[in-house]
């Protein structure tokens, strides 16, 4: 329930969230940093189907007090009740549940504030900037535009991490973190010159969100129509 979830529930509350208990089935280490935990729906999928880069806020106890971080459906699968999720795994609480959970736990989820509509025309050239934490979701937004090539700027090295990419219609460049903005700002302009309905989707920590989606929007130009940023997660 969303009663005692301190401010963050109480509005979640206001805006009619959905809530579900998902219950673990299974977990593995894709790498030593990354893990896909296996859940049950708790009839979630049936209630609001499924779209492209569908997220639910999880809600972990960090200190005492509710805790609630954001994460994309791997697979979401309607007649099974079932999906995945997959965590980058750091310092904190979400991570620390993920690194132990195991099937019989259970976890409250809240839907509400998630939707996809795909930008018209279709894209020409997809130009997604993300990071581990938004692999899921940069996985399932090439899946849903998968006629259309795309340039991945990514926060780090592969590292066994589980792209779905195709060689053939997708590139990837991968950069260190301290250089991303500045690569990006460096070689966006010239591929956005080059294509003709771009669409330009960014989802790195908050921080490095905003500066690129103003870059975007105010020096390049970008319609907002053509333009997705979501901050996933505060560096601190």
């Amino acid at each position: 329930m969303v009663q005692g979830r301190g401010w963050e529930g109480a509005v979640l509350r206001l805006m009619r969230a959905k809530d579900f208990t998902l219950t673990v089935t299974g977990a593995e280490d894709v790498t030593g940093a990354f893990r896909r935990v296996h859940l049950t729906d708790g009839g979630l999928l049936a209630a609001a189907g499924v779209h492209p880069t569908m997220w639910v806020r999880l809600w972990f106890t960090n200190a005492g007090k509710p805790h609630q971080r954001a994460y994309t459906l791997v697979d979401p699968d309607p007649a099974a009740g079932t999906f995945s999720l997959e965590f980058a795994l750091h310092e904190g609480a979400a991570s620390d549940w993920a690194r132990t959970a195991q099937p019989g736990d259970t976890i409250d989820a809240t839907l509400q504030g998630t939707g996809f509509e795909e930008p018209a025309p279709t894209p020409s050239h997809v130009l997604a900037i993300g990071d581990p934490a938004s692999l899921p979701a940069i996985n399932s937004l090439l899946g849903a535009l998968d006629g259309a090539p795309a340039t991945i700027w990514f926060e780090g090295e592969a590292d066994g991490l589980p792209f779905r990419t195709d060689p053939a219609r997708h590139e990837r460049r991968h950069i260190p973190r301290a250089e991303l903005v500045d690569r990006v700002k460096a070689e966006l302009p010239a591929l956005l010159a080059a294509t003709e309905h771009p669409y330009v989707w960014i989802a790195c920590d908050t921080r490095t969100t905003r500066t690129l989606a103003a870059y975007v929007r105010k020096e390049l130009g970008v319609p907002k129509e053509r333009l997705h940023a979501l901050g996933y997660w505060r560096a601190s």
